[in-house]
């Protein structure tokens, strides 16, 4: 298990993990790993970002890009995934959702996420625990700190250098949703609820602005796409 300093506790956010760490070592003659994520309501346009931020990186030095989800990334996780999104299983507890959503977690981390990072390449994952964070800690009422503190043991010390927020109003992300296909069970939650997560993203951006960045995600695609650029350039640069 990998030890992290925390840094100093807030009255606001007391269990403050909302900081940026890589985990992955530089070893002599290879790039060093990086772990960035993209997170927001449903129907902020995650799944495009991500594939043009792929693209981008490896036409500038990483020949390897590993794209990710959550829930899912592995055959287990998968398999928790149909369990959580499954609409007929309307009675799931909120306690339920979040521990399935850091089981799913853990097994990504150590199948897929620990084992990229350690050999140098770049991991993009769409929704990582902030995702936790906002639908279970914020929109559940579960709270912020009991989520990381739960998920600090699925996550094996390793957090994002970078994430990207995509900010969304919620009944512009639903009505996206609802054009693509069938709602899951968590897009078809409330409207009320979903509003909770648009609100819930941009508190958590609040508290982590060295980490969590946020962007229009009303813009076009490719305004969208430089931002993310931008973003992701600058934390290269500093590395």
């Amino acid at each position: 298990f990998l030890m992290i300093r925390r840094p100093p506790r807030s009255t606001l956010f007391p269990y403050t993990t909302l900081f940026r760490s890589s985990y992955a070592k530089e070893k002599v003659g290879q790039m060093k790993g990086i772990f960035l994520t993209m997170e927001g309501p449903d129907g902020s346009g995650k799944t495009t970002q991500i594939l043009k931020l792929k693209e981008h990186l490896m036409q500038h030095g990483y020949d390897k890009v590993v794209v990710t989800r959550e829930p899912g990334g592995t055959v287990i996780s998968e398999a928790v995934r149909g369990i959580l999104l499954n609409r007929e299983y309307a009675e799931m507890d909120d306690h339920t959702e979040a521990l399935l959503y850091a089981a799913a977690r853990a097994q990504l981390v150590a199948q897929v996420i620990k084992p990229a990072l350690d050999a140098g390449k770049a991991v993009i994952s769409d929704r990582f625990v902030d995702s936790s964070a906002v639908y279970q800690g914020m929109a559940r009422g579960l709270g912020v700190e009991k989520i990381y503190e739960l998920n600090g043991f699925a996550m094996q010390g390793i957090w994002p250098d970078l994430t990207i927020h995509l900010d969304l109003p919620a009944e512009v992300g639903l009505a996206r949703a609802k054009s693509r296909a069938e709602l899951d069970r968590m897009e078809a939650q409330s409207t009320a609820f979903h509003e909770k997560v648009a609100q819930g993203y941009r508190d958590l951006a609040a508290l982590a602005p060295e980490r969590i960045v946020t962007i229009d995600a009303t813009q076009d695609i490719e305004t969208i796409h430089a931002e993310v650029v931008k973003q992701v350039e600058k934390l290269l640069a500093a590395r």
